[in-house]
């Protein structure tokens, strides 16, 4: 640890094997699961291909939780990916890593949940004093609210960070369960299928980058390594089951929808408020408006709470930053990181919301955020193959299942999903005369990180 950085405490291992199920189904049981399905379901032709789409990024985050595995327990720290790809490749790589997370990821992921909760608040509360009357603004300001009050509990403690998470996350699992026992006691298409309103080409890409966002966020428990108790069985067991049963969730959703309102149905953007209004009325729509609200509040809660610790650790190591390094004794957080970080995501809430009409947020986030989280997750499924090489000596409580096909398949199909990242982004680029606002901030984001790291480098070395 560098003594430049302000340490004047440190976290303690607080947190058990629910705690870090319940970070992980917290952080991926969110925003994706209603946002993207009827999206999902528009660009494929067929329930078998909806369901192999939804089995393959099953597949692809079970291969990166076994990389994680290996990577997490044989380096039990504080920061996750930053931690593996400093020792892979070096400062540099590290700190342009967690600049990246800080300015595009990060933000970028927090924001996307905080549209989608925005969606639906709005359905709740469209007719209350709480909407300004206009759908745009209300996006805006619902989604910008929720980053301010879910970082001030981040920053109250990790006590009140894990408790809000916990209750969150069972709230929410004991919701998504009564939908599909709901869908599944329906009778078959009781909700007439409409016709899609905007003819959409199959989009096999698109489905896949669109599934791994939902599934996204396994990886976050490793970021909070230093906090797990017993973290060579705990980071292994949480996973492993958290993974196994969002997979589980997941199929058993679309499968129960499917069967509830046919694929058509599965395509239209409120298909879970529309089924439950059907069949419980007003009371249905506003009840299943309030859990997806919660489910997404439990997912930017997570994502602050993890997010918040690369922050921590990349302060403890660098000097630029070194007031980021600070874990507060007075509230046990990182509390410095956890409000620079809420205020970045806050900030691209409000850019992205004006600039896109607050609805289609959520895509140019997307859209934003995917080719630097992809580039970046190459790079960590090579790095077991680099530590191996680097420190073959290193304790390996838990080595990567099936090496070295596992992070094989794990990085090709990183690349893949770069390559269809960039596509998408290009698509969306072509709206535009020139760049679009997402490739310049992009842009100047990287090469400022870059620019600052080196000049950390040459101020240090003289």
């Amino acid at each position: 640890m560098s003594a430049n950085a302000p340490h004047h405490s440190a976290p303690s291992r607080q947190l058990t094997l629910f705690d870090s199920i319940c970070i992980i189904a917290g952080i991926v049981i969110g925003a994706g699961i209603y946002e993207t399905t009827p999206e999902i379901a528009s660009r494929v032709t067929t329930l078998p291909s909806l369901m192999s789409v939804w089995v393959l990024g099953g597949l692809i985050s079970l291969a990166g939780a076994l990389c994680y595995v290996e990577l997490a327990t044989g380096n039990p720290e504080e920061g996750g990916d930053y931690i593996y790809l400093t020792r892979a490749y070096g400062r540099h790589v590290g700190f342009l890593f967690a600049w990246a997370e800080f300015w595009i990821v990060r933000p970028g992921a927090v924001g996307m949940m905080s549209f989608v909760f925005a969606r639906f608040a709005h359905e709740l509360f469209q007719d209350t004093l709480l909407s300004t009357g206009d759908k745009g603004s209300d996006f805006v300001v619902y989604a910008a609210s929720t980053i301010v009050i879910i970082t001030i509990l981040n920053v109250l403690g990790v006590r009140t960070g894990k408790a809000t998470q916990n209750v969150l996350t069972v709230f929410k699992v004991v919701g998504l369960s009564l939908i599909v026992l709901v869908a599944l006691l329906a009778p078959t298409h009781e909700v007439a299928t409409i016709v899609l309103s905007e003819t959409r080409d199959p989009d096999f890409r698109l489905a896949l980058i669109l599934v791994l966002f939902t599934y996204g966020g396994w990886n976050d428990i490793c970021f909070v390594a230093a906090e797990v108790k017993d973290p060579q069985r705990n980071i292994f067991r949480s996973l492993a089951l958290g993974v196994g049963l969002i997979i589980a969730i997941y199929l058993l959703f679309n499968l129960a929808l499917v069967r509830a309102v046919g694929l058509e149905g599965l395509g239209q953007p409120t298909v879970v408020v529309d089924f439950m209004g059907t069949r419980f009325g007003d009371l249905g729509r506003r009840a299943i408006s309030l859990l997806i609200c919660l489910s997404c509040l439990g997912a930017i809660n997570g994502t602050l709470f993890a997010g918040s610790r690369i922050y921590y650790a990349v302060g403890t190591e660098h000097r630029f930053i070194a007031w980021l390094g600070n874990w507060s004794g007075k509230f046990d957080s990182p509390a410095r990181a956890l409000i620079l970080q809420g205020t970045t995501a806050f900030f691209w809430v409000v850019a992205f919301g004006i600039q896109a009409g607050g609805e289609a947020g959520f895509l140019r986030l997307l859209a934003f955020t995917s080719p630097v989280f992809w580039t970046f997750a190459i790079l960590v499924s090579l790095s077991v193959f680099v530590l191996r090489y680097r420190y073959p000596d290193l304790p390996r409580p838990h080595k990567v299942v099936l090496f070295p096909v596992t992070p094989i398949v794990f990085c090709l199909s990183c690349i893949f999903m770069l390559h269809a990242a960039i596509t998408y982004a290009q698509f969306l680029q072509s709206q535009h005369a020139g760049m679009s606002p997402e490739a310049i901030a992009t842009a100047c984001v990287l090469i400022a990180g870059t620019a600052i790291s080196f000049l950390e480098a040459r101020t240090s070395a003289s």
